[in-house]
């Protein structure tokens, strides 16, 4: 914490201490400057009121030039330090974040830089006070410049963060009030270079408008103006004018940056002379060089730190602070004193942004602030809505290295020359400023545009004197003495998408069109390269060699190189027509699972139900005749099973999907004219050493002898009609098999020749067509995205059709279409057959399952070894499921069992069986036992035993039902 020096700043043992803090970017000449304003301005206000019961204790923070910076300081103050007001920050890109904190702790900041109107938001910044003129007040200031000198057209430049671009909707606004227009706004970013900046000033030069209004920082400014000077646009026809920050920091520029805006204009604001602003000014003088003489040393800059009149709202600024805390307390009767002061409203003990501190004397500040009037050193102090009154702007221009006032500007009389004509009515005319040096010592207003933009040189268009497709580029009106063309002396679509996206952009753009009569496109583009032209609008392929010498707009047609090839009926006698609806592959998918589903369908069915019984032959004709035959719903045999049931459904389905769509694409087949290719790959074409053509003049050539083609194979064509003779005639005869081109060029032809041709590709991968600039151009830039404006609009779907929609072309175009149907392959249905196949697997699963823990007592028998269990497994599966309703009909239905080919066969009515070996062995007793104990008893002690010898014989055990 830093108090002030003076004695009569001290807290006294009488006086009551606020705390207050500041923010201020201390390691530049500027922050010292202002500090040194309010550490003068506090001695001089309590010097001069020594019985003031309040004192302001300075708590002074360094930003460091930084946002985060300055917030993290501010929070700082406000949480920990526990300050009434805030004075700071430096800069408007700082200062949003830290108006939040003081709206949330009701600590009011105070601000007499950040001029942004951004930051002052009605209802959401109340605690904001701006104690200096903001940079909205001054667009009628500058407007009303513009329409005293009927200047139609300005472009502002401002640097790109919020401070300036705060201004832009207040300028826009105020020029369209005098029917001005704004065609483009040159946002430079803060860190710019000094390439950036001359790059965007050469953008600025071709453009017609010559009127720039200038809102950046000072630093920003300079470098601007010098390079500006450097290239010549501060010369006869310019106009420049700067805003409020930069023209009141003039007198702290030395001369030869002074020298280099000469002929600038600026709003600068009118400080009125007084005895206690010289006072002042001697006083701040002796005490900032005392107290920055170890910062002389370091750094030369502070040694040439001068005063503005930021530092005279510095001065009142705490001057008004000072003076609404004395009458706070003054008028409080004795409520607030020191301890009401250092306590808190709210607090919580947390110094992270979840909770504040709210300042006790906050909405009583804020009023008494509000309220506070004075005759400060800038003049009147009167706060309207927290902001300072508009004041009187000086209107300056910059002439032999220093500023001479031209006149002034007032809310209530505009344009005047004199103060004392403040009694006149509001003025716009240019005859109320003073005389005024332009920019090149000219003493005649400027028209704010120039008619030939880029130094009164037309652009130069290079265009092919030639184009086999006209719909591109056509030259109808061509003297043979002369190669300049008007505007209305070419025309096509190339021209109309480049005149469409010229009227597209925020400037005016002059040029005219240069017919190359020789050479092919790679040469036009290299004239470009060499000077010759300043541009080529044609039919051009943007191409990597080619954009080592031109830079290309983006493309305004689609990509690629396709090939053109004839049609062929495929409408035959085919005896083995039947098979084209399907391709192999799903012919034998479909195949196998016919067979998959017979299969499944017999593994359900076998045990329960007697179709799927009796010799092998028998099963398996009749698993596959029911399969095959459910592709007709012609199958006689019953499932039982609810499984098989389920896989017969889903079956079903599949084949209801399936025989539908091979009857339509039969029928089709049948029915449509069926037209194929005669090539369907330009492979094809290179293995069978048959000729292709394509246009004499394109790049396509080289890629086809880059793919592989002899020369003897590319023929160079010239037209249109050659090209569709040589395809119609073959290269068996002389012609060609295939005409390649790019797309644009192909679609047109087939427009034509639609019912002969067909397009096959693209085959070779390109980037379209678009329009070639010198490297370095900045138009290409904005070519590029107006042609994105008329591409993206309706305005290029009217060029299409203008040029590519012709009565011929329609009358084509609507002709019936002949289609070649595809075979339906396995991509179609893969989907259904693996709903077929995970359905029938898992049928299978379940009764796999079912089915081995019905018989459980035989699979884990540890007794007998694991074939002979898998072999008792199917010799049960092999036969009936007597249990299963099918078989209960029988009125003395029979169960078998036995091992290998001798069985057992057990009386239905019977309940007990014989005791088995093992069972008597073990009881000693003949007790009778279960029949379903007995069988498995039976079963067992038969897998365990050696096989007897099999003769076919079956032993019966007939029990007697009691």
């Amino acid at each position: 914490m830093v108090n002030c020096s003076s004695t009569s700043c001290l807290a006294q043992n009488d006086t009551i201490p606020v705390e207050v803090g500041v923010v201020f970017d201390l390691e530049t000449w500027l922050g010292k400057v202002w500090l040194s304003c309010i550490e003068l301005g506090l001695s001089d206000f309590y010097g001069s009121h020594p019985n003031f019961k309040t004192r302001l204790i300075l708590n002074i923070r360094d930003s460091k030039e930084d946002v985060v910076t300055a917030a993290s300081q501010a929070l700082d103050l406000i949480q920990n330090v526990q300050v009434r007001a805030i004075l700071g920050p430096h800069k408007s890109t700082q200062a949003k974040f830290i108006i939040d904190l003081g709206q949330k702790a009701q600590v009011p900041i105070i601000s007499f830089s950040a001029t942004s109107p951004s930051l002052k938001i009605s209802n959401q910044s109340t605690y904001f006070f701006r104690t200096a003129t903001g940079d909205s007040s001054q667009v009628l200031a500058i407007s009303s410049i513009v329409k005293a000198f009927r200047w139609r057209k300005v472009v502002p430049i401002y640097i790109d963060n919020e401070y300036g671009e705060g201004i832009i909707p207040y300028l826009v606004d105020a020029l369209g009030e005098v029917n001005t227009e704004v065609p483009y706004r040159s946002a430079i970013p803060p860190s710019a270079t000094d390439d950036q900046i001359k790059a965007e000033l050469y953008k600025l030069n071709t453009m017609q408008t010559r009127v720039f209004v200038v809102h950046t920082s000072s630093d920003l400014g300079i470098r601007l103006f010098t390079i500006a000077n450097k290239i010549g646009m501060l010369g006869q026809g310019y106009v420049w004018i700067i805003t409020q920050d930069f023209a009141n920091r003039l007198n702290s520029l030395n001369s030869s940056i002074i020298d280099s805006m000469e002929g600038v204009l600026g709003i600068k604001t009118f400080v009125p002379q007084s005895k206690e602003l010289d006072s002042f000014k001697v006083r701040w003088k002796a005490n900032y060089f005392y107290k920055n003489i170890d910062q002389i040393g370091k750094n030369p800059t502070f040694f040439d730190a001068k005063l503005n009149v930021m530092g005279f709202w510095a001065y009142d600024s705490v001057h008004a602070l000072a003076l609404a805390v004395e009458k706070l307390i003054s008028t409080s009767g004795g409520v607030i004193n020191t301890t009401t002061l250092n306590s808190v409203a709210n607090t919580s003990g947390s110094t992270n942004l979840d909770s504040f501190n709210v300042s006790p004397i906050g909405p009583k500040l804020l009023e008494t602030l509000s309220s506070t009037r004075f005759k400060g050193l800038a003049g009147d102090f009167i706060l309207d809505n927290g902001q300072l009154k508009t004041p009187i702007f000086e209107i300056v221009n910059i002439v032999n290295g220093g500023k001479g006032r031209i006149g002034y500007w007032t809310q209530n009389n505009g344009l005047v020359r004199n103060l004392a004509d403040l009694s006149v009515e509001y003025s716009t005319s240019k005859s109320s400023l003073k005389p005024i040096l332009w920019p090149g010592e000219s003493t005649n207003s400027p028209k704010g545009y120039w008619e030939n933009p880029t130094n009164e040189k037309r652009l130069r268009i290079g265009i092919p004197n030639s184009s086999v497709y006209r719909e591109f580029v056509n030259v109808i009106n061509c003297d043979a003495n002369t190669s300049i063309l008007s505007s209305s002396d070419v025309i096509g679509f190339s021209i109309d998408v480049f005149k469409a996206s010229v009227r597209a952009l925020p400037y005016a753009l002059n040029y005219d069109f240069y017919v190359n009569r020789d050479g092919s496109y790679d040469d036009l583009i290299y004239q470009v390269y060499l000077g010759k032209y300043d541009a080529v609008v044609a039919d051009v392929t943007i191409r990597a060699n080619r954009s080592q010498y031109v830079y290309f707009t983006l493309p305004y047609t689609e990509s690629g190189v396709a090939m053109v090839v004839p049609v062929k009926d495929n409408m035959t006698k085919s005896a083995w027509v039947f098979l084209k609806p399907l391709t192999w592959d799903l012919w034998v998918t479909t195949f196998c699972f016919f067979l998959f589903i017979g299969f499944v369908v017999w593994v359900l069915e076998h045990r329960i139900n007697e179709d799927f019984r009796g010799p092998p032959s028998h099963q398996i004709g009749t698993s596959f005749w029911f399969s095959f035959s459910t592709i007709v719903f012609a199958h006689k045999e019953r499932v039982v099973s609810n499984l098989a049931r389920f896989v017969v459904i889903v079956w079903a389905f599949v084949l209801l999907i399936l025989t539908q769509s091979y009857a339509a694409s039969l029928t089709s087949l049948l029915t449509v004219e069926q037209l194929e290719p005669t090539i369907k790959d330009i492979n094809q074409i290179l293995k069978s050493g048959e000729r292709v053509g394509c246009l004499g003049y394109s790049f396509v050539y080289e890629l086809l002898k880059q793919r592989g083609f002899a020369n003897s194979q590319i023929v160079l064509l010239n037209s249109t009609q050659q090209c569709d003779h040589f395809l119609s005639i073959g290269s068996a005869k002389g012609g060609i098999a295939a005409y390649v081109d790019e797309t644009p060029n192909t679609k047109i032809f087939l427009a034509q020749y639609c019912s002969k041709y067909t397009l096959i590709g693209p085959i070779f991968k390109t980037a379209g067509y678009g329009f070639a600039f010198r490297n370095g151009s900045p138009l290409a830039h904005d070519i590029s995205k107006a042609i994105l404006n008329v591409t993206e609009g309706d305005e290029m779907k009217k060029i299409e059709n203008k040029w590519f929609m012709t009565t011929e072309q329609n009358t084509c175009l609507n002709s019936d279409p002949k289609i070649s149907s595809n075979s339906l392959s396995l991509d179609n249905f893969w989907g259904l057959f693996l709903i077929a196949g995970v359905s029938s697997l898992s049928t299978l699963i379940i009764f796999a399952i079912m089915f081995l823990q019905k018989h459980k007592q035989i699979w884990s028998n540890s007794h007998s070894s694991i074939p002979r269990r898998i072999g008792a497994i199917f010799k049960i599966f092999d036969q009936k499921d007597l249990n299963f309703h099918t078989f209960k009909k029988r009125s003395n239905n029979q169960f078998y069992g036995g091992y290998g080919t001798d069985f057992v066969e057990f009386s239905a009515n019977n309940t007990n069986c014989p005791p088995s070996p093992s069972t008597s062995n073990s009881t000693g007793s003949n007790s009778p036992m279960p029949m379903g104990e007995q069988l498995g008893t039976i079963l067992i002690s038969s897998a365990q035993a050696s096989p007897p010898n099999h003769d076919g014989h079956i032993v019966q055990i007939s029990t007697t039902h009691n």
